[in-house]
């Protein structure tokens, strides 16, 4: 699985990706990623994979990738 970051989650984390393994669902990617970055505590996110938005757990493949995208807004 990849995992694509973006916007402030890249200063975060201190890059642009990640390829955690033994990752079976979207719960368990959050606590590991909270684990690892202490600083993504209170900051929301969405997440999706495969180009979808997941609100709800979600099983994640070997294949997957999974975008952590933060809020954002246009104009």
């Amino acid at each position: 699985m990849e995992v694509k970051l973006y916007g402030r989650l890249t200063d975060i984390m201190g890059n642009n990706g990640l390829n955690p393994e033994g990752i079976e669902n979207t719960d368990q990617l959050k606590k590991k990623l909270l684990f690892l970055y202490p600083d993504l505590s209170g900051i929301d996110y969405a997440i999706a994979v495969n180009n979808q938005i997941v609100r709800e757990n979600h099983p994640l493949k070997k294949n997957d990738v999974v975008s952590l995208l933060p809020p954002f807004s246009g104009g």
